[in-house]
């Protein structure tokens, strides 16, 4: 283990002969649920020992405590508006509420915090989004419902409509008890740090949000372009997290919006490989003297991270150079990757403090109504 950092462990990276078999879709290595309870318990350094001998079964053994932010449900009405729309795929139109509680309990996730995926309901007019939304976000209420402590829910947001975002993010925090709200990295060429979006942004900082942003197609390199043959998915999603990162940064958004919880999906995209460019090549710019690389990297450094589709060892080590692990919450982007493949890959990465931070503590403090 290496050692502290600002009061925190760093993760134990695994040695170089494991290498070859972390990356063919996650670690294979098995993995075993530390969770704070186990601390307590007095059992986690036996536990974290035998991480990479334990078969599959041992990830569901015990109580169950991972919440995952990063699980995407398919509102029936939400499908049916992609449909019509020709944007609908087989893994949304395929989902199911027990394919998602099975994937669940076998990787020891007691919560999954559900949100609809790209491409959000943008692609619809005005009153159709802000109905679709409201819809969809009954929906997860009524799925918390049925399934008591194992879903909460970022709710879906007619955005880029403002007025109608306004609405439903009063109905989903009042009415609804939502976990939080969920965005799209960009909206038609525009991203969240646009002037257009401030009011949203005012609302959510007063209300001490926590919200949840996710990539999608990016207006300048949709699928209709040529970038290479493949979809856009594999490389722009990340880039498009971290061009939404720029944008709130460096258009004054995530500065005039202290009280709000960012959090990142795909362990913030391609943001760590791209931070000298916006601590140092941005600022030699005139356009954004007003900025200092301290300024800059104090709020990456207080975003928060989730680990869907970055649980290995290389994104890890990176974004633990960025922030520390109480900043990182686990995420799946189930149905895209399940959980169990994050959850052995976790554990062979992070020691006990650490995973028990990812796991639930972290969650716990964005997420109050989930706290122990």
């Amino acid at each position: 283990m290496l050692g502290n950092t600002r009061g925190h462990s760093r993760p134990r990276f695994a040695c170089g002969c494991c290498q070859g078999a972390a990356f063919e879709g996650g670690f294979k290595a098995a993995g075993v649920d530390v969770s704070r309870r186990g601390l307590l318990a007095g059992g986690a350094a036996a536990f974290a020992a035998g991480a990479a001998v334990l078969p599959a079964p041992a990830l569901a053994q015990g109580k169950p405590d991972r919440i995952d932010v990063h699980h995407h449900i398919s509102p029936p009405v939400w499908v049916e508006a992609l449909k019509k729309a020709g944007l609908a795929n087989a893994m949304v139109s395929n989902w199911t509420v027990q394919k998602s509680l099975d994937d669940m309990d076998k990787a020891g996730i007691a919560t999954a915090v559900a949100s609809p995926t790209t491409p959000g309901v943008g692609f619809l007019k005005a009153a159709d989004a802000a109905s679709v939304a409201r819809a969809s976000n009954e929906f997860a209420l009524r799925l918390a419902g049925d399934h008591k402590g194992r879903f909460g829910s970022f709710a879906q947001m007619p955005m880029p409509y403002v007025d109608e975002t306004l609405k439903e993010i009063a109905y989903a925090l009042d009415t609804l008890k939502a976990d939080g709200i969920s965005l799209m990295t960009s909206y038609d060429g525009r991203y969240l740090g646009d002037p257009a979006f401030a009011p949203v942004w005012e609302e959510l900082n007063r209300r001490k949000a926590t919200v949840f942003i996710h990539p999608t197609d990016p207006r300048c390199c949709s699928a209709e372009n040529d970038i290479g043959g493949f979809s856009p998915i594999y490389i722009e999603y990340g880039t498009d997290t971290t061009r939404t990162v720029a944008s709130l940064i460096f258009n004054h958004t995530a500065e005039r919006s202290p009280d709000v919880n960012f959090v990142f999906c795909h362990g913030g995209g391609t943001v760590t490989a791209l931070t000298d460019r916006m601590t140092v090549q941005m600022l030699r710019s005139p356009k954004y003297k007003d900025f200092t690389a301290e300024g800059v990297f104090a709020q990456l450094k207080r975003f928060y991270y989730d680990t869907a589709q970055a649980s290995n060892e290389i994104a890890m080590a990176s974004l633990t150079k960025l922030v520390a692990t109480t900043q990182i919450v686990y995420g799946t982007d189930y149905p895209y990757r399940t959980g169990e493949e994050h959850t052995r890959a976790l554990a062979k990465i992070f020691g006990p403090e650490d995973i028990a931070r990812i796991n639930r503590g972290n969650a716990e403090r964005i997420l109050p109504h989930w706290r122990a």
